[in-house]
């Protein structure tokens, strides 16, 4: 089932670039467009997750450079009976995650240092337990797939309003705008209707994983604030890399692909048979984390 709602996505957003091309180059612009889809899609399968970890300047860490945070990824891998990942470091005071990788052998997790300053050690179990759950559960290919093109779709919206056409080929100038704005919102709506039940499903294995629902629930609540103040430059250039995160992160609620902090966090306080009340937005002091970023490099 998986494969089959993957394969349709990845035909939904082809169908749109190939409806660009059209837009702006007749049936050749779109034969062009295919074949660019068709291109976009094998590289991507290959190296989407090489060009997301370079999009954040993501820095690899191994046992020597992070000792801690790489032995609790390792802890969580083997609970989660996945192969050890690729660990990533984000230098950033935005507080998030994600996991990225065409399969559980070849996959990478990424926290900022923002989170690891943040959050105590069992909420960021509780994080990366959902980032494993990601890969357990084989969604970040097509999540990482996603949002390279996307953004190529924004992208090919936004240069052919410019130098779309020539003379009678030039498009019409109220259809090319309404492109731009129409083919990255289609994106994203494409984008929501499989993030959010994956999202669900991610904290429901990472509550397992780290058998500390309530760290989760926690970790979302603090997190969730910040990560949508704070600026984040990868999200800035294509905001189609926002739906990577395990919050959103500078993206309004009607681009959300994600649900509510809310809503998880009673879904995963209700698997302790017990519920929460919103998180305030300023959370109280606390102890000094037990994965200070200071201390991981």
């Amino acid at each position: 089932m998986d494969g089959i709602k993957t394969a349709m996505l990845l035909a939904a957003l082809t169908a749109l670039f190939m409806a660009l091309g059209f837009m702006f180059g007749g049936k050749g612009g779109a034969i062009i467009a295919l074949l660019v889809a068709a291109g976009m899609n094998l590289f991507t399968y290959w190296n989407a997750d090489s060009i997301v970890l370079r999009m954040h300047n993501a820095r690899e860490v191994d046992e020597r450079s992070a000792p801690e945070f790489y032995g609790l990824i390792a802890q969580l891998a083997q609970r989660a009976g996945l192969p050890m990942p690729r660990v990533y470091l984000i230098d950033t005071d935005a507080p998030n995650a994600f996991a990225t990788g065409r399969n559980p052998q070849n996959a990478a997790v990424a926290a900022t240092t923002g989170l690891l300053a943040m959050l105590s050690r069992e909420e960021v179990a509780g994080v990366m337990a959902h980032e494993l759950g990601h890969i357990r559960n084989r969604d970040t290919l097509i999540m990482t797939m996603v949002a390279t093109i996307a953004g190529a779709i924004s992208m090919i919206a936004n240069f052919g309003l410019f130098f779309g056409g020539h003379g009678e080929n030039r498009p019409n100038p109220i259809v090319a705008i309404a492109a731009v704005f129409m083919a990255p919102f289609a994106a994203m709506i494409v984008q929501m209707a499989i993030s959010r039940t994956r999202e669900f499903g991610a904290d429901k294995a990472g509550a397992e994983i780290s058998g500390n629902p309530r760290a989760l629930a926690s970790a979302l609540g603090k997190i969730a604030g910040p990560a949508a103040r704070l600026r984040n430059p990868a999200v800035e250039r294509n905001p189609a890399t926002a739906q990577l995160y395990i919050v959103p992160s500078s993206v309004s609620d009607l681009f959300s692909t994600h649900p509510a902090t809310e809503k998880r966090i009673t879904a995963l306080m209700a698997m302790e048979g017990d519920s929460i009340a919103p998180p305030p937005q300023s959370p109280a002091p606390r102890a000094r984390s037990a994965l200070d970023p200071n201390r991981l490099r």
